[in-house]
């Protein structure tokens, strides 16, 4: 699978451009799924996973970029589902949208479904926005911590070898300046990148593309 991690969605051209290379076609001509579940573990979860779906959300677009196709996957409900219910059609499926949330839920359900295991045998394009993106990674370091897990910890998918820290100098997130992020990179003990919303890391056969018309910075170990 080929990965777009983004911190707030297709918000520009250059971003929108990887995705359509990524794809191989234009977006009018690709089915699509989109992925709810990491926004319910937040407060108004229901409203914002209804934003997402209907395409109602212009500051992080994912569902309104004109999908020849869109359908819902919920991973709430897929460990009670037979897998001939839903395995082939996501395997038919040439990108999966993945909201943001709770990225500890979300990493939690995506174990659980059984679509962790499932992605590393998929061809199309996994886009993940914000908590979706972070899940790929080993950790997402404890300032990121509110969901807890049965087992504990921060521990992510470890898809990609590095961390997300994501909206940088966001304005509605005033502790989301350079200055945290080198802290929170320092207590990750591995890569990690600060991104902002205009900005996307483009992973495919394990090498990191940035893409970016904004602010970004790579921290090593």
């Amino acid at each position: 699978m080929k990965y777009l991690l983004t911190s707030a969605g297709i918000k520009n051209a250059s971003i929108r451009t990887a995705l359509v290379n990524l794809l191989g076609k234009p977006i009018a001509e690709c089915s699509a799924l989109c992925i709810p579940t990491g926004i319910y573990a937040l407060r108004n979860g229901p409203i914002m996973a209804y934003q997402f779906i209907a395409g109602q959300e212009p500051r992080c677009p994912m569902c309104e970029l004109g999908w020849k196709s869109l359908g819902v996957l919920e991973l709430t409900a897929l460990p009670s589902l037979s897998k001939d219910l839903w395995v082939p059609l996501i395997e038919q499926t040439e990108v999966l949208l993945v909201n943001g949330g709770d990225p500890l839920f979300l990493a939690y359900w995506m174990r659980q479904s059984g679509l962790a295991d499932l992605l590393p045998s998929l061809n199309g394009v996994y886009v993940g926005l914000s908590a979706g993106s972070m899940i790929m990674t080993p950790n997402i370091g404890q300032h990121f911590v509110e969901w807890t897990p049965p087992t504990g910890g921060d521990e992510a998918l470890g898809v990609v070898d590095f961390s997300i820290f994501p909206h940088l100098d966001h304005e509605m997130l005033p502790y989301n300046t350079l200055a945290h992020a080198e802290r929170w990179a320092t207590s990750i003990g591995h890569a990690a990148y600060a991104i902002d919303d205009e900005t996307a890391l483009q992973v495919v056969d394990g090498r990191v593309d940035v893409i970016s018309e904004g602010k970004w910075k790579h921290f090593t170990p």
